[in-house]
């Protein structure tokens, strides 16, 4: 995981606030949620609009845009709540750049999801996420890449625990990652049994398999 802020192309700017009540307002929406925009959220903006058009690569079926959203935080930060039901109302992918005051500096907390295109909504995954940047950071160009789909899956890098390989998809890196996520959570669980067992020979049976499963996630990652 790798804390980075992108320089987006002047090509692809927008800067067009987008009302919070058009996410939160929807049927589907729980109140919940809709009270979590209204606490934590100060503004959003549609920030910049990466497509052909405006960058000169190439979209697909599944990535025929990506969108840059900054969403201002009223407080300490944005929860995933709130992000999920933005993603769900736009079909193409997001990149979320989340802005807070902390301690009187501008901090940046970038923040995205592996999103498939669905019939009704799209699928998400969990969130992927940097630390808190300072804003005055310098910005890094874009990744090169041939494609929209190919940039997707290179800004998606740096928030994940994966490296994605030379020709992979980004849905293949997010099949990946979740089988990152349940052997962590078996190693997890190994560990535990290894430091209550008594019998020396379960001991080392487990140990031996705790060692598979952590050769397993170094070759996945």
């Amino acid at each position: 995981m790798r804390d980075v802020l992108y320089l987006w192309p002047n090509a692809a700017r927008v800067e067009r606030r987008v009302p919070k009540e058009r996410f939160y307002e929807q049927g589907t929406v729980s109140a919940s949620t809709r009270e979590r925009f209204v606490s934590e959220v100060g503004r959003i903006t549609w920030a910049y609009k990466l497509a052909d058009a405006t960058i000169n690569l190439p979209d697909s079926e599944s990535v025929p845009e990506i969108q840059v959203f900054r969403i201002e935080a009223k407080d300490k930060d944005v929860s995933d709540h709130v992000l999920s039901a933005i993603d769900k109302a736009i079909p193409s992918p997001i990149i979320f750049e989340l802005v807070r005051e902390a301690e009187g500096k501008g901090q940046i907390r970038v923040v995205a999801a592996h999103k498939q295109p669905g019939l009704n909504t799209p699928k998400i995954t969990q969130y992927f996420s940097s630390g808190w940047i300072g804003a005055v950071e310098a910005r890094q160009p874009l990744p090169t890449a041939i494609s929209l789909a190919a940039l997707y899956a290179a800004l998606l890098e740096p928030l994940t625990e994966v490296e994605v390989r030379p020709g992979e998809g980004m849905s293949e890196v997010a099949d990946r990652l979740k089988e990152v996520g349940k052997l962590e959570r078996e190693i997890t669980a190994l560990q535990r049994k290894i430091k209550n067992e008594k019998q020396l020979n379960r001991k080392v049976e487990l140990r031996r398999t705790l060692k598979e499963h952590q050769t397993a996630l170094a070759s996945l990652r």
